[in-house]
């Protein structure tokens, strides 16, 4: 039993943020539950740190910036069009342009996701 334990685990360390996401919408549907209330019992249950940090709201919104578009300017400026949908020179300044906002109050898993495509294509990029 553990070693099946071992290889479900395994399978879900390989899914992305949305994956995730999507899985435990899945889950919560067929079981009939809510994964946001053992959040909450657990951060209770846990006292002390976990109690402090309780009252710390937790930020819904982000925004992606690029800080450098790195050595591959033109595959940033790629993934930059299919993100916003801006043309070639719009995006072709935002790339050259340090601290420029790729997405303006998107959610978590969306800058998450945004920030990952970034970086892949050679950008630093930050979530504000």
């Amino acid at each position: 039993m553990s070693a099946n334990l071992d290889q479900i685990v395994e399978q879900l360390s390989t899914l992305s943020v949305l994956e995730a996401a999507e899985l435990v919408k899945k889950l919560e549907e067929k079981w009939g539950v809510s994964a946001a209330a053992p959040v909450a019992v657990a951060a209770v249950a846990g006292g002390g740190a976990a109690a402090a940090a309780e009252p710390v709201e937790e930020k819904t919104e982000f925004d992606v910036v690029i800080k450098d578009a790195g050595a591959k300017k033109i595959d940033v400026i790629k993934v930059i069009r299919q993100l916003t949908n801006l043309g070639l020179g719009e995006a072709k300044t935002m790339a050259e342009t340090a601290g420029s906002k790729v997405l303006s109050a998107v959610g978590k898993d969306a800058a998450n996701e945004a920030k990952k495509k970034l970086e892949e294509a050679g950008a630093s990029v930050v979530l504000e």
